[in-house]
């Protein structure tokens, strides 16, 4: 690993948002979900959740260039369960869906915890979702279509969330706990190491600033 390498991977770990997300929920087209994972990666997110439909998420990633490599995907049983857990973490949810009460997204403060639902291709996000949203909103259309490609409209919206945030200054510095930022330095420096860890229950290594080990591996 060469020190460029080392300090862009610090970098990009400093930069992400850990409330911030997207739920997508029952996504049908391979290239929309992959697609929505590199956006993902690009604003900073850091766990994408799922309420998977007839295809398990983990089957699309084709368009993704490899960004499933550094944004963590979250499964969840129902649609119920995806939204009580991220209440519960203290996310607004905040759904994208044509109704007419739907705010211009441009109006929602993203710097509040957030999670971005998105809903199918054609069908857009459940009635359940509709219900225990905080917020519903919309992209203004001025042409004969009615709405985006469901991953360019969580493109515009995740880039007006990043606009924000950065202007609050939410880049800045590590806003990661301790825990997942160690964590992760060590599975994206040493992803090898990491797997053998994984393989046999072991602790990760404390890593120096360099991302050298500073303990032995525990050879088991």
């Amino acid at each position: 690993m060469t020190p460029e390498r080392r300090q862009r991977l610090d970098g990009v770990l400093s930069r992400r948002q850990p409330d911030l997300t997207v739920l997508a929920e029952n996504l049908h087209k391979p290239r929309n979900f992959s697609a929505l994972i590199r956006t993902c990666d690009s604003v900073g997110i850091q766990w994408v959740h799922a309420v998977p439909g007839e295809t398990s998420p983990r089957r699309h990633w084709h368009t993704s260039q490899g960004a499933e490599k550094w944004v963590e995907l979250v499964c969840h049983e129902s649609t119920r369960a995806a939204c009580g857990a991220l209440r519960d973490s203290g996310f607004q949810l905040v759904a994208a869906h044509l109704d007419d009460t739907a705010l211009d997204y441009r109006s929602v403060d993203y710097t509040l915890p957030t999670a971005l639902v998105i809903g199918t291709e054609l069908f857009g996000v459940s009635e359940e979702v509709v219900e225990q949203a905080d917020r519903l909103i919309t992209i203004p259309m001025l042409g004969m279509s009615q709405s985006l490609n469901v991953s360019v409209a969580c493109a515009v919206v995740l880039y007006e969330a990043q606009r924000q945030r950065q202007a609050a200054g939410l880049y800045q510095g590590p806003r990661l706990s301790d825990a997942d930022f160690a964590r992760l330095r060590f599975e994206w420096l040493h992803p090898r190491l990491a797997r053998f860890c994984q393989e046999r229950g072991l602790a990760y290594p404390a890593l120096d600033e360099e991302g050298e080990l500073l303990e032995p591996l525990p050879a088991r």
